[in-house]
């Protein structure tokens, strides 16, 4: 019994200690121009279901619930919205280069029908995220419609852009100069 007690107040101090690490649960500033909202028409019936089940990690619009306080629940939140807003941020969307959007826009519908998203860890607290089918519909005809509204890079203007110039030997001097 005594070593049982000893091990729960290690524990303890072990979690109380653990609280004083805290990461930082601030969201960036929103320049309103920069965001998808401003940058692109989002119908309303589209725009609810990304706030609903995307926004609290895909955007600087997070949503921190008060479990987001405690460790180390707050670390694996943090880090995880961290991840969420590296691979697409709907309020830095304008920053995006057009084959940026257009990949994007590919990869949100290809992961919504996968299941991918919103990830599992998420949906436990956050059952109103979960896509319906007709949530999953609704969001891959508007991402490619989006997406077929940018125009895709020239094949011929890609090559050019990233070919290297042709080869030039050096020019000999005659000899006897």
């Amino acid at each position: 019994m005594r070593l049982f007690k000893r091990i729960l107040l290690a524990l303890a101090v072990i979690f109380v200690l653990m609280q004083l690490y805290r990461p930082s649960r601030e969201n960036p500033p929103v320049d309103q121009a920069k965001t998808i909202e401003q940058s692109i028409a989002i119908p309303q019936n589209v725009e609810a279901i990304l706030s609903r089940s995307c926004n609290d990690c895909h955007s600087s619009k997070t949503v921190w619930p008060w479990y987001s306080n405690i460790a180390p629940v707050s670390w694996m939140l943090a880090d995880h919205v961290k991840d969420g807003r590296g691979e697409v941020n709907f309020s830095q969307w304008d920053d995006y280069s057009a084959r940026r959007k257009r990949r994007k826009f590919q990869e949100i519908c290809e992961q919504v029908n996968k299941g991918e998203m919103p990830v599992t860890s998420y949906l436990w607290l956050h059952p109103d995220a979960k896509l319906s089918p007709q949530d999953r519909n609704l969001i891959c005809d508007w991402a490619n419609g989006e997406k077929a509204k940018i125009p895709a890079p020239a094949k011929q203007a890609l090559l050019t852009k990233h070919a290297h110039p042709p080869y030039k030997p050096p020019v000999s001097a005659p000899e006897g100069s």
